[in-house]
């Protein structure tokens, strides 16, 4: 079973009735794996440690061949082959590395190009769609333009020919005045 320090803070133990506390074989249980897992650390650590030292202190040459990653559970080799089988890891873990370095920079410059078109694509749209309104609200202009000026045209020839119909009603209501002996509407000072 593989434990993990979760594993440890989330363990819940069934409580024994009619007496305080936990199941005492369920406890022991539990910190016996606790301990098998402990120990498979220290042990794994130990190992590794020593490896490091070996390929830190240049005891082996790199191999030019990778060999295939060991897994972790197993034991290290014994004798001058753990300086080589580390330096080998460590070759591999460095060109893992480099690919994913550079995968990352690849995405990143293909993820920044899709952006920038992308953004090229929405300003020429809204670009374009700006200019579509800008010409739509000139021919509105243009209509409300012409329809003000034919308003002030009908104002003015309104206005013409008012003037016209009360001035002709005051010259016949003076001509009607004057022939039946009255007096005129202009004399009366209206």
């Amino acid at each position: 079973m593989a434990l993990s320090p979760d594993d440890v803070v989330t363990k819940q133990f069934q409580h024994v009735r009619f007496k305080e506390g936990f199941d005492p074989d369920e406890v022991d249980d539990f910190l016996d794996e606790i301990v098998v897992e402990w120990r498979k650390a220290l042990t794994e650590n130990e190992e590794l440690k020593a490896k490091l030292a070996a390929y830190e202190s240049g005891a082996a040459p790199a191999r030019a061949a990778e060999p295939a990653p060991a897994p972790v559970a197993e034991a290290a080799p014994v004798g001058g082959a753990a300086p080589a089988a580390s330096a080998g890891i460590i070759e591999l873990a460095q060109r893992l590395h480099d690919e994913h370095v550079a995968e990352g920079i690849a995405q990143r410059d293909q993820l920044i190009s899709d952006a920038k078109s992308q953004a090229a694509s929405i300003v020429s749209q809204a670009e374009t769609r700006g200019r579509e309104e800008l010409a739509k609200l000139d021919r509105e202009r243009t209509t409300l333009e012409g329809r003000i000026t034919e308003l002030r045209n009908f104002e003015r020839d309104y206005r013409a020919q008012l003037r016209s119909y009360i001035e002709g009603k005051l010259r016949d209501l003076e001509t009607s005045a004057t022939t039946s002996g009255a007096q005129p509407v202009s004399a009366l000072g209206l």
